[in-house]
């Protein structure tokens, strides 16, 4: 009566090893198998995760539940040149390339300005898009430029190249974690002028029915382009190549067509490495955050 407990102990002692041997060798096999299925480290294999904003359209918004707009859908042109399905999720710019390179998301994408301070937290693509600064003012303002602003209070999204803009000229703007909030600003007699991605403003404008205009524009100094965890290379290189294609097809051209019509393009910027021509597209201001 006591030989019975004691094989059975030893039995499942057996067993156990045999279920951690089983187990070691299948997770050996197991990650082999990631390394191979998942060449570009995303957080799942065979799905880009992006991190975007729901409130900046014609560049990044949503729309009938759907993320969409020129970069967005750039971005899933080029993600299916390399069989990637893209899953967009929406957060504030604030915190955006924190959540990229923390691995939140695979990939930034929100007309993301290149500048030295942003390369400290994440690396860039090439660029594929260029950017204006616009001026918004409520209706009726006497502003009509970026060097009235001084002793004005001005709104601008936090972390964005007009954070930058308006800090490096002194301004001490008022921050806003969102365009919604700045355009409240704005509506609410709160702050003078919004410093604001000039296609998104120009939208707003528009949208405003009449209490809203652009006062003024001025051409950012650096491209945007998509932002990546610091040394993901693998993704980086491989959806710069995709974005040359996209550009090689004429997609570029359709969608700034699309959702930029009649904007002219400055006679230095090139999209992508340069290596590749885009189809030509008609001389509007696009953004950049």
């Amino acid at each position: 009566m006591r030989i019975l407990p004691a094989l059975t102990r030893v039995a499942a002692v057996g067993v156990a090893a045999a279920l951690a041997a089983v187990t070691l060798t299948a997770c050996g096999s197991d990650s082999t198998g990631d390394a191979a299925d998942n060449p570009y480290n995303l957080l799942q294999p065979g799905v880009l995760r992006a991190g975007t904003l729901t409130d900046a359209p014609p560049n990044v918004y949503l729309k009938d539940g759907k993320f969409t707009g020129f970069d967005n859908d750039l971005l899933v042109a080029a993600a299916d040149k390399l069989g990637l399905r893209v899953e967009f999720v929406g957060t504030d710019f604030s915190g955006l390339l924190a959540q990229v390179n923390n691995r939140k998301f695979d990939v930034g994408s929100s007309s993301i300005t290149i500048t030295e301070a942003r390369k400290k937290t994440v690396d860039f693509g090439n660029g594929y898009d260029f950017g204006y600064l616009g001026l918004n003012v409520p209706a009726g303002s006497t502003l009509s430029s970026f060097a009235e602003l001084p002793g004005k209070r001005v709104v601008v999204v936090q972390g964005t190249v007009q954070d930058d803009y308006a800090t490096t000229n002194g301004l001490d703007p008022v921050r806003v974690p969102d365009y919604n909030g700045a355009l409240n600003q704005l509506k609410a007699g709160t702050a003078d002028a919004w410093i604001s991605p000039a296609e998104i403003g120009e939208k707003t404008a528009a949208d405003s029915g009449g209490k809203i205009t652009v006062a003024a524009k001025e051409l950012s100094p650096a491209p945007t382009a998509y932002a990546f965890a610091k040394g993901n290379d693998a993704l980086r290189e491989a959806l710069n190549k995709a974005l040359d294609e996209v550009i090689a097809d004429g997609t570029w051209t359709r969608l700034s067509e699309q959702y930029y019509p009649g904007r002219a393009i400055p006679a230095d910027f090139t999209p992508g490495s340069g290596t590749v021509t885009a189809p030509s597209v008609a001389p509007s201001a696009s953004a950049a955050s």
